[in-house]
């Protein structure tokens, strides 16, 4: 059990009876009353919250994510197929629940699974993956703009700096989606 003085950053909890990862806490002394600010990310659903806990508050319990790498095999169309390359089970995770991660997944390429007590939460991401420019059109000489939208491999349109070509490899954020740099 942890209190509210003891949360941190990334840590999950069990709040309400959803399982929450706190993503920002904040001490808070106003008007001689303290407590802490939090904004936490529902693991189930992907909805943030945020809200103010009194150190009064009853102490939460701890969930310890496990994380498993698997490898992403197929879209079945209505579903993701994922093998751990130890054992060579399968499983499926829902489109659905994919929805923004499917995006930054190639075939044949290594992601992390999370897990709570046996239940599939989803898929975790790096920070930032190398993905090709599928289709982009030629740059223009003397163009006024220096920049161009172009579709990834995986069907992700991004804007790119004009001198991009097709089949050029590019570093991509997953946290929201724009181009960083060549690779």
């Amino acid at each position: 059990m942890v209190s509210t003085n003891d949360l941190k950053n990334g840590m999950v909890i069990e709040y309400d009876g959803k399982l929450m990862q706190i993503l920002e806490f904040m001490h808070v002394l106003q008007n001689k009353v303290a407590y802490v600010r939090v904004k936490m990310k529902d693991l189930r659903t992907g909805t943030v919250t945020e809200t103010a806990l009194k150190g009064s508050d009853s102490a939460f319990k701890r969930c310890y994510i496990e994380r498993k790498e698997m490898q992403y095999i197929y879209n079945t169309g209505e579903a993701f197929a994922f093998m751990d390359m130890e054992s060579y089970e399968q499983i499926e995770i829902p489109e659905t629940n994919l929805s923004w991660e499917k995006n930054f997944m190639l075939e044949g390429s290594n992601v992390n699974i999370t897990f709570y007590e046996g239940e599939i939460l989803g898929v975790s991401l790096p920070d930032k993956v190398k993905l090709k420019i599928a289709d982009t059109t030629p740059a223009v000489k003397g163009a006024s703009t220096d920049r161009k939208k172009a579709t990834l491999e995986t069907g992700l349109e991004v804007t790119v700096p004009a001198f991009l070509e097709n089949g050029t490899e590019i570093i991509i954020s997953t946290l929201d989606g724009t181009y960083v740099s060549r690779a």
